[in-house]
């Protein structure tokens, strides 16, 4: 109350306003949608968007395997490379040609001196001495190699690759707690030192559960280390400039990192040296606070309304934009009024509007999160080259992100999803059968493209869906549940063992229900960013493809209502 007091005799006249015109929209309209505050808040999210997309992207370069190996015989080590697998290893009809984890048993002292392959019918047992590793398709040591992750221990890598996920689990409740209670930016500067940390502790492992354990704590900053500073400057940026900014920043920062990261790993060819490049982006986060602001929606819902009012000064002055003082009255007194109700995200799943949203929004982002990451992680096996599947699958999110700019404010951002989840289901059965090779890299490189759109997509509805109060922890549950999918996903490329067109059918298994479970999304378009739970009733009510405006002149009195009890 004591923030607010000097304010409330210049608030006793207020022009009037349209009822559901939110104060926030229109103070940005006054400072610019889009001024040169706004672009620099723009400009500075982009290192920690491309740290998100190194930090996603390291995982499977420095723990992808060698397609060529097969066991290591130590009496045969002074012959060629040809001759060691000739003579100790049999021959298969599959690629490439012969078994990786199988070696005859035999005396080897005895071939050496013949150099005579073993005969026909010879019993072959599991590798005894080891693997040994052709790097080829894979030109430098990875920790598959230096630690034989293959054949009996070939689910070691998609165990510690799933502590990523796990620690992403944690880290998103964790830090989407804190950037509710305590603010965006304690969370986000905290999950990008955490991160920092457990890429770097990475380096120092020597086996399964240190590495294991190294990856669940990077894991731990994989969301709010980007995502709580694009809330905050999706909040600053006009309603029609959210949708390129968004795409701009994953287009650049994303999209660029992850082309970029095949190319660090075949400048470097080493592993550890690319987890410290790749990781370096993280420290910037030290210097963020004085760069970017907190949130004016999160101090003003709780009650830090002279804190809120000395930022919305800043914009001022930088854009060399003023506000009116009616409007500056009426932020503070809607401040103040905003506390005397429940805004918990206990309250938003009691209200059945949101909680329905909230659970279409979950079921639709695990879908496509467990989708698009099994995509990604099958590049090692579609088409004839890791880095070249992935580099192209990746450089697909540029135009998919461009198409999305263009559609998601034509058409909105519920159609684009529902569409692109179809497109995606079509393509993943069609993939899912097509002989590897390069016509399958294109329809992989197709089904990518179709699902980055529904990412960004559903990216960008999501913060215009839930009200400031629960707009961290809320998002934070949405992408908390969608880490659960993809902490299955190295489970579902790994099922391809079995019958190796089921990733691609599973993907398009989870393509439908993304299909079908959108259509009950509402529609965010053009949409003020709600302030209240009220607020968030209301934008779901009047947007719903099913549903039907419930309120009137008096509708938010009668929300407000509903909420209390």
């Amino acid at each position: 109350m004591g923030d607010t007091l000097h304010y409330r005799e210049a608030a006793t006249t207020l022009n009037p306003e349209k009822k559901d015109v939110d104060v926030m929209e229109r103070i940005i309209s006054h400072l610019g949608e889009m001024g040169l505050y706004q672009r620099w808040l723009v400009a500075a999210l982009l290192p920690f968007m491309a740290a998100w997309s190194f930090g996603y992207a390291l995982q499977m370069f420095i723990a992808v395997t060698p397609q060529n190996h097969w066991c290591l015989v130590p009496e045969l080590q002074n012959l060629t490379v040809e001759m060691r697998r000739n003579l100790s290893i049999p021959y298969t009809d599959e690629p490439p040609g012969w078994n990786r984890c199988m070696m005859y048993d035999t005396n080897y002292t005895q071939v050496l001196s013949t150099l005579t392959r073993p005969p026909t019918g010879t019993p072959v047992v599991p590798c005894r001495h080891g693997w040994e590793f052709l790097f080829d398709d894979i030109p430098y040591s990875t920790v598959i190699n230096e630690r034989e992750w293959v054949c009996e221990r070939a689910a070691y890598a998609p165990f510690a690759q799933s502590m990523y996920f796990v620690g992403s689990l944690i880290g998103t409740a964790f830090f989407g707690w804190l950037g509710d209670a305590f603010g965006r930016m304690p969370a986000f500067v905290g999950a990008n030192i955490l991160g920092l940390v457990g890429n770097i502790a990475t380096i120092f492992t020597v086996g399964r559960w240190d590495f294991a354990l190294a990856r669940l704590v990077a894991g731990l900053s994989s969301d709010a280390a980007y995502f709580m500073i694009y809330i905050i400057i999706l909040e600053f940026i006009g309603s029609r400039h959210r949708t390129w900014v968004s795409n701009l920043a994953m287009a650049i920062g994303g999209a660029g990192a992850l082309m970029l990261t095949p190319l660090l790993a075949l400048w470097m060819k080493n592993w550890r040296t690319l987890v410290i490049v790749t990781s370096s982006p993280a420290i910037l986060a030290l210097v963020t606070p004085w760069l970017v602001p907190e949130s004016v929606r999160w101090l003003a819902s709780t009650g830090r309304v002279n804190r809120a009012l000395a930022i919305l000064k800043r914009f001022e002055r930088i854009n060399q934009r003023k506000i009116p003082q009616d409007v500056i009255n009426e932020f503070v007194i809607t401040s103040n009024k905003k506390r005397v109700t429940d805004e918990s995200l206990a309250a938003v799943f009691r209200s059945p509007k949101l909680r329905n949203c909230i659970l279409v929004l979950i079921i639709a982002s695990i879908t496509c999160s467990l989708g698009i990451d099994a995509v990604i992680r099958m590049s090692e096996n579609i088409g004839s080259d890791f880095f070249t599947t992935f580099a192209a699958s990746s450089l697909s999110e540029l135009p998919a992100l461009a198409l999305v700019t263009v559609t998601l404010d034509r058409f909105g951002r519920r159609a684009v999803i529902v569409l692109t989840f179809g497109m995606a289901s079509i393509f993943s059965f069609i993939c899912a059968f097509i002989q590897r090779g390069l016509t399958q890299v294109v329809l992989a490189v197709t089904l990518r493209f179709f699902m980055n759109m529904t990412i960004s997509a559903l990216g960008q509805l999501s913060p215009e869906l839930l009200p400031t109060p629960v707009r961290s922890s809320g998002n934070s549950l949405v992408h908390l549940t969608a880490y659960m999918g993809t902490v299955l996903s190295p489970y579902v490329v790994y099922s391809g063992t079995t019958w190796q067109p089921l990733p691609l059918v599973i993907v398009g298994v989870l393509c439908v229900t993304g299909t079908l479970t959108s259509l009950l999304l509402p529609e965010t378009k053009g949409q003020p960013m709600p302030q209240t739970l009220a607020d968030g009733e209301k934008l779901v009510a009047q947007n719903m493809l099913c549903g039907r405006a419930e309120t009137d002149d008096e509708g938010e009195e009668v929300l407000t209502i509903k909420q209390k009890m």
